[in-house]
């Protein structure tokens, strides 16, 4: 991805504003299940993601995914994204002044 500094140099006067990625978002980009983890062990599920496309082999990640979810160590570890209304996946949207 582009520097956000280089928009402003192509574009002009830009405004830059974060898009926070809701609670139970339904869209099916990489961020939209922040909080649905189990969602990427699902192979449909990652075949509709580009950012998987362009990952290649994941199967190992998916395996350490897989054991924290069933041994309570992502929750332990994120469980706190549980009390998120949005999360800052780093999403932003580039607007001309």
């Amino acid at each position: 991805m582009p520097r956000l500094t280089n928009y402003e140099e192509w574009l002009g006067p830009v405004e830059i504003s974060a898009v926070a990625v809701p609670h139970g978002c339904v869209d099916g980009f990489l961020y939209a299940y922040w909080l649905r983890p189990a969602a990427y062990l699902d192979p449909k599920v990652r075949a509709a993601m580009s950012s998987f496309w362009a990952l290649g082999d994941v199967s190992e990640a998916l395996e350490r995914l897989s054991g924290d979810l069933n041994s309570g160590a992502w929750a332990a570890r994120y469980g706190h994204l549980l009390d998120l209304d949005a999360y800052d996946a780093g999403y932003r949207l580039v607007t001309t002044k």
